[in-house]
């Protein structure tokens, strides 16, 4: 499939089973959605009460961000895990339920939080030690005049964001590959989506950057405009607040059928995937 027909059968799919992935992301994001709208709501007039809760309970604020950052990601993954299922149902000409995509997910969320976490890792590792070789190129390159620091800078900096982006779309259908594969470990995810999108990164990068743009930025954009036109001080913001984030809700499920799909394709493209494998994957009979 090209990125056109990805795109097309990714929102065909979510409009023919949009009850059901409402039920899942309700079900799934309410928790994360709702705390995100408190502090949004209590914090959005006074950034400075930010600051001051951050210097006078640092720690506490840390912990807070750490587990939320932890519900946060576990809730997206059984999302993520639910709406696989719900697409392999919908090719099988099964009928997807709640229960079975709520199950699978469950199932699965040790080796998706451990490779989610591994990956998160690994790119944060590539960006930090990729910052310091810039620093230190650029101080090298001052000896020979600030211009040449300047470009060298420059250059490190795409080279860095080129090179974060490419491993980040290498190891970019690891969520499905876990959800759907027999892996005698889960980090044989990463070698696998590796091989996967070998000469199709940019088809994955695509896929994700446009379903994104879609489904998440433009929605928002629209909402934070209107916001913005209204005024800070609007007695209305906190209704602005609460739609973008209902939106977020309505709308997450789009970028994992995306995903999916194009798992689907690679697999199709490579291995000649067939509706079989998937059915024992599942343990449909």
């Amino acid at each position: 499939m090209q990125l056109g027909e990805i795109l097309d059968g990714s929102f065909n799919i979510y409009r023919r089973h949009f009850a059901l992935f409402m039920r899942l992301s309700i079900v799934l994001v309410w928790l994360p959605t709702a705390i995100v709208v408190y502090l949004q709501v209590r914090f959005s007039g006074s950034p400075l009460e930010v600051l001051v809760l951050l210097q006078e309970h640092t720690v506490t604020v840390i912990l807070v961000g750490l587990l939320m950052l932890i519900i946060w990601t576990t809730c997206s993954l059984l999302l993520k895990a639910g709406t696989i299922r719900i697409i392999s149902d919908s090719y099988l000409e099964h009928e997807p339920e709640l229960g079975s995509a709520l199950r699978l997910g469950v199932a699965k969320i040790i080796p998706l939080l451990l490779v989610a976490i591994s990956k998160g890792l690994l790119l944060a590792l590539i960006y930090v030690f990729g910052a310091l070789g810039i620093v230190l190129l650029v101080l090298l390159g001052r000896i020979v005049g600030p211009a040449f620091g300047g470009l060298l800078a420059f250059t490190g900096g795409v080279a860095l964001v080129w090179f974060v982006i490419f491993v980040a779309c290498g190891y970019g259908v690891t969520t499905p590959i876990v959800v759907l594969e027999d892996l005698s470990s889960s980090f044989d995810a990463f070698g696998r989506s590796w091989d996967l999108t070998r000469g199709a990164k940019m088809k994955v990068f695509g896929t994700a950057a446009v379903t994104w743009l879609m489904s998440q930025f433009l929605p928002q954009i629209v909402v934070g405009g209107i916001s913005g036109a209204i005024g800070a001080q609007s007695t209305l913001q906190p209704f602005f607040i609460v739609l973008a984030s209902l939106l977020s809700v309505i709308l997450a499920p789009i970028l994992p059928c995306a995903l999916t799909l194009l798992y689907y394709d690679l697999r199709v493209r490579r291995e000649a995937f067939d509706l079989q494998i998937l059915s024992e994957q599942l343990g449909i009979r």
